[in-house]
């Protein structure tokens, strides 16, 4: 029973750097700035978060501030260069992604230096809900976890209720449907995109500044694993909305820890067949999913007020 209870929580542990890029790229794309520079956001949230962890002692906190801070600049650049200049959203994406790849890799190395072993921080400490945390069975797997695996989770419902439950919800979706109707209305679609694609990016970031803050108390380089690309299929998995796209998250989770604890427990199975394993499940959910995700409709798309054109 207890290895249950352990491997339960560790889904809920692995869903996080899912959730919170998936969020981030959802919320995005909510006004139509399709953000593909996960997995250079994610590396680059990591590597600034650990190295500001590392810098004031220990502070994940501020780490935590500072790769929001980045993935939001990612974010500002992408809405800038797509909304300001009407330049193709997956050439800048791309562009992003190997940027933040290469930064990811520089920044340690300019700040500590080229060592045999990266120094290591705190990982973020659980912090148990009184009286739920002690029910058994549920309170370990569900009520006793660092503070990004609560917030992964109210974010999940806040984004949900902000969408579905307010006007402003409704605003944003709409510059992503028909932001030609939605700019008739007086919606300001320029502020919206630009604010959901620094939202979108700063998510995104903290998703890998995740990674060392938690897994790992150290950053080593290319550590994301495929998980920003993961996170694009997550989101149409998710069918652009954010309640499903938690469940996806743990689903994805589960295949991932899945992988992990085959490998750990000795079978006679070559260990790259089982990192293959979640990317294999990936495509296969993609396959029966992909056709029916309902997608923003200007998605990727650049909106042109003065010439009413894409």
């Amino acid at each position: 029973m207890d290895s249950i209870v352990s491997l339960l929580r560790l889904v809920l542990i692995s869903m996080v750097p899912f959730a919170l890029s998936s969020q981030g790229t959802m919320f995005a794309g909510r006004t139509g700035i399709f953000i593909v520079a996960q997995e250079g956001i994610m590396l680059t949230g990591a590597s600034v978060g650990f190295i500001v962890s590392y810098l004031t002692n220990g502070n994940n906190w501020l780490g935590a501030l500072a790769a929001l801070i980045v993935g939001g600049i990612f974010g500002a650049i992408t809405a800038y260069f797509s909304v300001k200049l009407k330049m193709n959203q997956f050439v800048i994406g791309l562009s992003l992604l190997f940027i933040g790849i290469g930064l990811s890799t520089l920044i340690p190395k300019i700040v500590i230096g080229i060592t045999l072993t990266q120094p290591l921080i705190p990982t973020l400490k659980n912090i148990p809900i009184p009286i739920l945390s002690q029910i058994p069975l549920i309170g370990p797997v569900l009520f006793n976890h660092n503070v990004l695996v609560y917030l992964s989770i109210l974010l999940s419902i806040g984004f949900w209720y902000f969408m579905f439950r307010t006007q402003k919800g409704l605003e944003l979706r709409s510059v992503g449907e028909n932001p030609m109707a939605a700019d008739s209305l007086g919606i300001n679609t320029v502020s919206k995109r630009y604010w959901a694609a620094i939202i979108g990016g700063a998510l995104i970031a903290l998703a890998g500044a995740y990674l060392p803050m938690v897994y790992t108390g150290t950053f080593t380089e290319l550590m994301t694993r495929g998980r920003g690309w993961l996170s694009i299929a997550l989101t149409f998995f998710g069918g652009w909305s954010p309640m499903p796209i938690l469940w996806g998250s743990l689903f994805f989770s589960a295949i991932d820890v899945a992988s992990i604890s085959l490998q750990t427990a000795g079978f006679p199975i070559p260990y790259q067949y089982l990192l293959m394993v979640p990317y294999l499940a990936t495509i296969l959910v993609m396959v029966f999913t992909f056709g029916k995700a309902r997608v923003p409709g200007f998605l990727g798309m650049n909106y042109d007020r003065e010439n009413r054109n894409l």
